[in-house]
């Protein structure tokens, strides 16, 4: 073989193992800081707002957040990461600058593809649930719906359009969270108990009077009522036509 033959062959012989390797294309900046954000995110953020920052079991949808719409390189976001929201059970995260960086570019990039695709959303806006009449889920409460029996708008109600916004309103309204059921127990002798129940099943029955204190008879021995208003609420479920939630959750929308 002669010398001319021999480096065409190790030329072709190069040729080939180079189409064989996949060429390495190196990461821009951006796409470096959103990926090693994807990773910090899924450690530290994803089990409350989901892998892809589009809410979870505790925490927002971040796609759809004003304060990720409104921030500038970290200038919003960074604060909350750092100091936390304590009073809505997120923590202080004791990150370095470029970690912060990288978690903002990710956050961004997932508001981005949110809104590149908007059929896809998972969020429900508040303005998707003023479509009702305000008028209407007014004389619904006050009437049919029989909800100022147990609800007062100036009382337990007055700023609840502050306390729950959006669909966190309307879950308070289908499904409230927190209610604490009373009970009245009649003992063998004629006196009455009422405070707040704490246990019941078939056998016995338990509850903590206004001073604190816990009291449990059984079942059979005593009479007892009980006044639930996550039953009441249970029980309009089958009831509500779809305009009646629409114009109750308006109404309740302006309760601020």
């Amino acid at each position: 073989m002669s010398f001319c033959t021999a480096a065409a062959a190790l030329l072709v012989s190069a040729a080939l193992l180079h189409a064989q390797t996949p060429a390495t294309i190196p990461l821009s900046e951006t796409q470096a800081l959103q990926r090693a954000g994807r990773n910090l995110f899924g450690q530290d953020c994803a089990f409350c707002h989901g892998k892809d920052a589009g809410g979870g079991e505790t925490g927002p949808d971040l796609t759809g957040s004003a304060l990720v719409a409104a921030d500038v390189n970290g200038n919003k976001i960074g604060p909350v990461i750092r100091q936390g929201r304590p009073d809505k059970g997120m923590p202080a995260f004791h990150l370095s600058d470029p970690d912060i960086a990288a978690l903002v570019a990710f956050i961004h990039y997932q508001q981005h593809q949110s809104e590149l695709h908007p059929g896809a959303r998972r969020r429900v806006d508040v303005s998707d649930l003023q479509s009702g009449d305000a008028e209407a889920g007014k004389r619904y409460f006050n009437g049919a719906g029989g909800c100022a029996a147990c609800h007062s708008a100036s009382g337990d109600l007055a700023g609840v359009a502050r306390r729950y916004i959006g669909l966190k309103l309307e879950q308070q309204l289908l499904y409230p969270s927190g209610a604490k059921a009373k009970v009245t127990v009649t003992l063998p002798s004629g006196q009455a108990l009422t405070g707040t129940l704490n246990y019941r099943d078939e056998f016995a029955i338990g509850m903590v009077d206004e001073n604190g204190w816990y009291h449990s008879w059984p079942a059979g021995a005593v009479k007892y009522k009980i006044d639930d208003p996550v039953q009441a609420h249970a029980e309009l479920l089958g009831k509500y036509t779809d305009d009646d939630i629409h114009n109750l959750m308006a109404y309740l929308q302006t309760l601020k």
